[in-house]
């Protein structure tokens, strides 16, 4: 990877504090930064690398404050801006918000985390739960006994302390699905999928092992079992803490957990999905008077289920006024600065059917700014259903002292980016 230099900067380009690792590239270099990236941006090519000679500049934005790194090699530069991510996740975690404020208030916890960060240009221990062992906001109550270095910095597994301990061992199982849809105006579903992850939230004592059995198609193939529904799960990425070799010779998710809440892996479904909420909208444009709106939304998933919290956010011209509800559920509410109706239905069961009209009144006088058409957007969650049909088969939890621990498992199905093309 190597990055000789990291840098955090407020928004004017000056440097708030920074971190020379290698030594390799001039300091002064970051002075030139501001200007590339005012100069790309009047010129509309701005982009995420900028260069100067045979400096390179990585940058992202959070908040008011820019976070460069420099190199003067070919480095990997995914690699660069996942370590720039983490950093401000790392602060996030220690400063609740990373603003210029939280930076120059917390200068020597900065400094003693971008020295644990990274080492010689690379990334070291990026695991906020094991920094915020032996690095601490109360950096002048520091006591020599607290000095020594915990032994997860060392430890082969690092994102784990030894020595935990609880009155009752339970591990809780989240499996969320965002579906991904695409609807154009004549009702066709243009693209669909569904992206998942596992969350765990493990409270078990000391280094249990974990081993994990889903519904995968692969894994089946290879045991001779088909029976029963599969998935095929595409793009799969884990946390580092389950054990790869394993899973790629006999698709087995076998880990040590993190303590507390993490993500243990991500994965995409690409299949055709179809919509579980299904609007159809009439919008009636009467120039110089009146815009009427008749929305009707149906639950296309299972009698069974229900949908909680479902927002359908319908579009309105930006000079409608006078806005006027009549809904058969829930409720409407026009909110002006994003130019969008929302109707909010609280509990939505699966095979019904429910209907919102709305009127606006329109100037007498045409606006005269050409106008897009924005889709309608649907935001809901499903509890105790996942529509790919992913299934936790087993959890397995082994530790020396043979302790009985307890399994939970949760499935939701959410909305992600979900998008129905109007005709107005």
């Amino acid at each position: 990877m190597s990055a000789s230099a990291i840098f955090v900067l407020d928004l004017k380009g000056k440097v708030l504090i920074c971190r020379n690792y290698k030594g390799d590239v001039n300091m002064a270099e970051i002075d030139h930064f501001l200007p590339l990236l005012m100069q790309q941006e009047e010129e509309g090519l701005l982009c995420p690398v900028l260069s100067r000679g045979n400096v390179h500049f990585m940058w992202i934005k959070h908040s008011n404050l820019y976070l460069v790194a420099t190199t003067n090699k070919n480095s990997n530069a995914s690699l660069v801006y996942s370590f720039l991510y983490k950093i401000v996740e790392v602060f996030t975690e220690y400063f609740k918000e990373l603003e210029e404020e939280s930076i120059q208030d917390n200068f020597v916890v900065v400094y003693e985390l971008l020295d644990e960060l990274m080492d010689f240009g690379f990334p070291q221990t990026t695991d906020s739960k094991i920094l915020q062992e032996y690095i601490t906001q109360e950096g002048t109550k520091l006591e020599v006994a607290k000095s020594k270095v915990p032994t997860t910095v060392t430890n082969a597994v690092s994102w784990r302390s030894e020595g935990i301990k609880y009155k009752k061992n339970e591990v809780f199982i989240d499996v969320i699905e965002s579906i991904n849809v695409l609807v154009n105006a004549n009702g066709s579903v243009m693209s669909s999928d569904i992206v998942g992850s596992i969350k765990l939230k493990t409270m078990l004592s000391g280094m249990p092992e974990l081993r994990l059995g889903l519904n995968d198609r692969v894994l089946f193939a290879l045991t001779g079992r088909d029976k029963g529904k599969t998935v095929v799960m595409e793009d799969v990425k884990f946390h580092q803490c389950v054990r790869l070799s394993r899973f790629d010779s006999d698709r087995t998710i076998s880990f040590i957990p993190p303590d507390g809440e993490s993500e243990l892996m991500s994965y995409r479904i690409n299949t055709h999905v179809k919509p579980l909420i299904w609007i159809e909208s009439v919008i009636e444009k009467f120039s110089h008077s009146r815009v009427e709106i008749m929305v009707k939304a149906k639950g296309q998933f299972k009698k069974q289920s229900v949908a909680n919290n479902v927002e359908v956010r319908v579009p309105v011209p930006s000079d409608a006024d006078s806005p006027k509800f009549k809904t058969s559920t829930g409720t409407a509410k026009y909110v002006p600065e994003k130019n969008m109706v929302v109707w909010t239905i609280k509990s939505f069961p699966g095979g019904k059917e429910f209907l919102m009209r709305a009127h606006f009144g329109l100037p007498s006088v045409e606006n005269n700014e050409l106008e897009g058409k924005p889709p309608i957007t649907v935001k809901f969650e499903i509890p105790y259903f996942t529509v790919s049909g992913i299934q936790v088969r087993y959890m397995k939890i082994i530790e020396k002292s043979g302790y009985q621990a307890l399994p939970w498992v949760r499935y939701i199905t959410q909305s992600g980016d979900y998008q129905l093309r109007t005709n107005v």
